[in-house]
């Protein structure tokens, strides 16, 4: 039988309305509140991550893979289709697709209303790499094989309110080439993804309209985009894509491309960490001065113990054992607090955002299973280690003195 788990579960039973029940709920709030924020944090940062980088590739993909050019013109020089990249990508069990695209400069007029854009062409199956959850209106562009383009565009809500645009409207685009030309086109639906690079410029249309307009032959595209199933692997599938490339292509990293969001995302982790060591300080330092006054309100029974033979090491374990139900108590709680909190938000997004300022209409939740249990267990580790602290007072209890201490 272990002596010192007895003795602490027993004095663990605490009645109602005493002092040592007040301290008990103390520590079990602050072990509660601490984790249950430390969750809800992680919860939202990484949704908050995942939200930003699966925006920011569903526009330009994991790669892109150009033509070396010292040009900082929107339009590519072309590459031809018939390349190893586009046709051996399957072989990468880390690539979900690859997909040509074309960019062209133009304006976008509508009544009195001018904007300048990008028409990013692209195929009818540039839909499969995930751009879909942009859409907030009408569909996703429908090319039809049979013509020699489709006049089918898909427009931002930003460009759509600046040329009152709706779905199935008709409009024109112009395009700065010699001889200038425009094109007829229609609105067949209008994406939102709160990135105003994007948004304030990027109008998706048929990659054959571009085609044509450059006097392209349809095996020339401006580049290609790779998609990879995961960020896991960017980099060691960067260095097999480029040594694949061959000289005259360059492949360039969604990372390097849009170095900005992920500098921000970087730092965003920085301010996390930060967070969770002041919460987790907090907490230990709370659980420190809770076992501390147990210790104090326990002094009679220390020197009862220490007089019957008892070691210091096994009383030390009395209030160890004590603090850690305390701890799983309040750890139980928290994980109640967390994730109710992330359930409650992912399911019915209580608490919604500004879309200009916050890139998304609502807070977002992911849950990352491994970093919820790397949570739980740092905070279960640090704060018992930090437990063993307070008990070495227990060594300095004098059994005489601590019997007549009143």
């Amino acid at each position: 039988m272990n002596l010192s788990l007895f003795i602490s579960k027993r004095i663990n039973q605490v009645e109602g309305g005493t002092f040592s029940s007040v301290i008990h709920r103390v520590a079990v709030v602050s072990i509660a509140m601490g984790l249950g924020l430390i969750l809800i944090s992680f919860l939202i940062l990484t949704g908050f991550r995942e939200n930003i980088i699966r925006k920011v590739v569903s526009f330009s993909g994991h790669y892109q893979v150009i033509r070396y050019s010292l040009s900082n013109s929107y339009e590519e020089d072309p590459i031809s289709t018939n390349n190893p990249i586009l046709e051996h990508w399957e072989t990468f069990a880390d690539i979900q697709g690859v997909y040509p695209y074309s960019n062209k400069p133009g304006l976008l007029k509508d009544n009195d209303e001018v904007a300048g854009i990008i028409l990013k062409g692209v195929e009818e199956s540039y839909q499969e790499s995930g751009f879909l959850e942009n859409v907030v209106a009408g569909s996703f562009p429908q090319f039809d094989a049979t013509k020699r383009y489709d006049q089918q565009v898909m427009v931002s809500q930003k460009l759509a309110n600046l040329l009152d645009l709706q779905v199935g409207d008709t409009t024109r685009m112009y395009f700065i080439q010699d001889p200038p030309r425009f094109r007829k086109v229609y609105v067949s639906g209008i994406y939102e993804s709160g990135l105003e690079e994007f948004d304030e410029k990027v109008v998706l249309g048929d990659i054959r309209m571009i085609q044509r307009l450059n006097q392209w032959a349809d095996t020339l595209v401006g580049g290609l985009e790779v998609h990879l199933k995961s960020m896991d692997h960017i980099d060691e599938v960067h260095e097999e894509l480029f040594d694949l490339a061959g000289f005259d292509l360059f492949v360039t990293k969604v990372t390097d491309r849009h170095a900005d969001f992920f500098d921000w995302l970087k730092l965003l982790d920085n301010n996390v960490v930060i967070f969770l060591t002041i919460i987790l300080f907090v907490a230990c330092f709370n659980m420190v001065s809770v076992v501390l006054i147990l210790i104090m309100e326990r002094t009679q029974m220390i020197g009862m113990l220490k007089a019957l033979g008892a070691t210091d090491f096994q009383v030390r374990k009395i209030f160890m054992y004590n603090g850690l139900l305390l701890i799983a108590k309040g750890m139980f709680l928290g994980n109640l607090v967390g994730l109710g909190f992330g359930f409650l938000q992912g399911n019915f997004h209580l608490i919604p955002l500004e879309m200009e300022s916050y890139y998304m209409n609502h807070v977002p939740i992911s849950w990352d299973w491994p970093m919820l249990l790397a949570a739980n267990l740092l905070t279960l580790l640090v704060v018992a280690l930090v437990l063993w602290i307070p008990t070495i007072v227990v060594t300095r209890v004098n059994p005489i003195r601590a019997i007549r201490f009143d």
